[in-house]
């Protein structure tokens, strides 16, 4: 029987099984165990960060190599950087991708440019692993997290040259993902959605990798393409069982990685379907769904039998309210919608 693990307990194997492989690699960022400076009052792994995906590694590896930090993403990430550029093989947990503001410079204008800026000479071996998406809490229950603990806006690191980017969809791409990431040179900022922590898939217990810069096929079909980034291809996927039922055979690609973005896999489907909808949970300016539809426009025009269409948020922050943030995410009904008038026009 084919062995199935929660998408956070993924997240938390492939991180053990890199530090026992790799001395150098390290884990640091805010509760990654959640028990710092408290030891002496029994708390030694209380968190395991907001997700869980951390819990355990720290009784396993040590403080040293877990490392608790203050809440200063500005300083933590920075530290991570010089720890990259000196031998080592950090893992940063920025809590949420939101957080990002007050860090940019040390993951853009350090770890992103250094190896261009010293010709080559250094590697920056880094992860930084976020959180993104909105909580998906039922309108009933009241509101969510709010906009500084909601956003998906990965388009930011994939604007960035030097960063790759990365947002698994299932249990299996994540822990390929996350060793992956951990394994390249580059920085890597690896995108966990929120909503997928407890979801359950069939993984492996050996290590394994999925490749940085390719996307992949999950449904076959001959009329659109549905392109869907992280918990959107399980969105993608469940349009595609309501399109069937109404004659439309939709296929479904898994984008995976945004930066390096696989655009042989989007350019070929479409060729095939000749209609293509992208859906994205991020704002829609200068997002990563803009940035398909225009390499299709590029590239595949002429294949094209209808207009591209693009599923996303609105431009605007995610709700507090439930109520709210249910309508604010792209929900199988308007792909639905979107695939049924790209068919029409």
């Amino acid at each position: 029987m084919a062995r199935e693990l929660l998408f956070s307990r993924a997240e938390n194997e492939a991180l053990r099984q890199e530090m026992e492989r790799d001395p150098t690699v390290i884990l640091m960022g805010e509760d990654v165990a959640g028990g710092a400076g408290r030891a002496d009052q029994g708390f030694i792994d209380a968190w395991g960060g907001p997700m869980g995906a951390t819990k355990g590694l720290i009784q396993r590896f040590g403080p040293e190599r877990v490392i608790d930090t203050p809440i200063c993403e500005m300083g933590f990430i920075g530290a991570a950087v010089g720890a990259a550029v000196t031998g080592l093989r950090p893992v940063a947990e920025l809590m949420f991708v939101n957080f990002v503001g007050v860090c940019l410079d040390p993951i853009m204008n350090e770890g992103a440019f250094l190896r261009y800026m010293l010709g080559g000479q250094v590697s920056v071996p880094l992860v930084i692993k976020t959180a993104i998406g909105a909580t998906g809490r039922a309108p009933e229950r009241g509101g969510g997290s709010a906009a500084q603990h909601s956003g998906s806006m990965y388009s930011i690191f994939a604007h960035v040259p030097g960063l790759k980017c990365v947002a698994p969809s299932d249990p299996y791409t994540a822990k390929g993902l996350l060793i992956a990431a951990i394994r390249d040179d580059d920085p890597v900022v690896y995108c966990s959605h929120r909503q997928l922590a407890g979801t359950k898939g069939e993984v492996p217990e050996a290590p394994y990798t999925v490749p940085i810069g390719k996307a992949r096929t999950l449904r076959p079909g001959r009329d659109v393409t549905l392109v869907g980034i992280a918990r959107m291809t399980g969105v993608c996927l469940e349009a595609a069982d309501r399109l069937a039922g109404k004659g439309v055979e939709a296929e479904v690609v898994d984008l995976l990685s945004l930066s390096p973005l696989d655009e042989e896999t989007l350019v070929e489907s479409v060729r095939r379907t000749g209609h293509l909808v992208v859906v994205d949970e991020d704002t829609p300016r200068c997002s990563v769904a803009r940035d398909v539809a225009a390499v299709i426009a590029d590239r595949a025009v002429d294949h094209l039998d209808g207009p591209v269409k693009t599923v996303t948020a609105p431009h605007a922050p995610v709700p507090y309210s439930g109520v709210l943030e249910a309508a604010y995410v792209p929900t199988p009904e308007a792909v639905v919608a979107a695939a049924l008038a790209t068919l029409r026009d």
